[in-house]
C-alpha cells in the first residue's frame, strides 16, 4: 500500500519543518511538499497531487480556507484540513462551507495529528471537540455578508474615509451597514462592534 502524500503549508518555517520531520517516522505518511503562503501552497498542490492538504489557518497571500476552496474545485481530489492557533467559530464554519475534513489546534499532539491525516485521507471529518461546542455556543450571525464585510475592514484598521465610502452606497432602516452592525450587536460603537463579532468568530 503506498504512503499518503502530505503537502504541509505554515508561513512559520521552523512549525513546518518540525511536522515534516515528525510525520516523516511514520511509515504510511510522506511529506511530498512544503508551503509558507497561500499561492505557493497551491502551486506545490497543483504539481506534486497530494493526497492530503494540511493548511494553516493565516498564511500570506490566501488564508487556509481560501487555499481548500481553490483545491476543492481542481481535480485530482486534494483532502484538505485546517490546523490553527487560534480558532474562532466562525473560522470553523466557513471551513467546513469550504469542504474542510478536519479543523484541529495546533496545540495537537504529532501522533494524533499523523491519525486525523489518516481519517481525511480515509474520507472521514475530524473536528476537535472544543472548537467545536465554542461554533455551537456562538450561534449564527446575525450579521449580512456586506455588514461582516465593514466590520473586517474596520477590524484591519481600513481608514474611515474607506469604510464610509463603501458603506454609503446603501442606508437601510438601521442607517449605514455599519451602524446596523453595531445595532445588531448591541455594541455602542464599530470598534466594540469589532470586539464583539470576532470573539464569536464572525469576522
Amino acid at each position: 500500500m503506498s504512503a499518503v502524500r502530505v503537502l504541509l503549508a505554515d508561513d512559520k518555517h521552523l512549525i513546518r519543518e518540525a511536522l515534516a520531520a515528525l510525520l516523516a517516522l511514520e511509515d504510511d505518511l510522506a511529506v511530498v511538499a512544503e508551503a509558507a503562503t497561500g499561492p505557493e501552497a497551491l502551486a506545490m498542490a497543483r504539481a506534486h497531487r497530494p493526497d492530503v492538504a494540511v493548511l494553516d489557518l493565516q498564511m500570506p497571500g490566501a488564508d487556509g480556507v481560501s487555499v481548500a476552496t481553490s483545491l476543492r474545485a481542481e481535480p485530482p481530489d486534494c483532502r484538505t484540513m485546517i490546523v490553527t492557533g487560534h480558532g474562532r467559530p466562525g473560522d470553523l464554519k466557513r471551513a467546513l462551507a469550504a469542504g474542510v475534513r478536519a479543523f484541529v489546534p495546533k496545540t495537537v499532539g504529532a501522533r494524533q495529528l499523523a491519525g486525523i491525516i489518516r481519517t481525511v485521507h480515509a474520507g472521514n471529518r475530524y473536528v476537535d471537540p472544543e472548537l467545536a461546542a465554542d461554533a455551537i455556543s456562538a450561534g449564527d450571525s446575525p450579521l449580512t455578508v456586506r455588514e461582516a464585510e465593514l466590520l473586517e475592514l474596520a477590524a484591519y484598521g481600513a481608514p474611515v474615509a474607506e469604510i464610509a465610502e463603501r458603506a454609503s452606497c446603501r442606508r437601510g432602516p438601521y442607517g449605514t451597514p455599519l451602524s446596523a452592525a453595531a445595532s445588531k450587536l448591541g455594541a455602542e460603537n464599530r470598534h466594540a462592534a469589532v470586539r464583539l463579532a470576532r470573539d464569536r468568530g464572525w469576522v
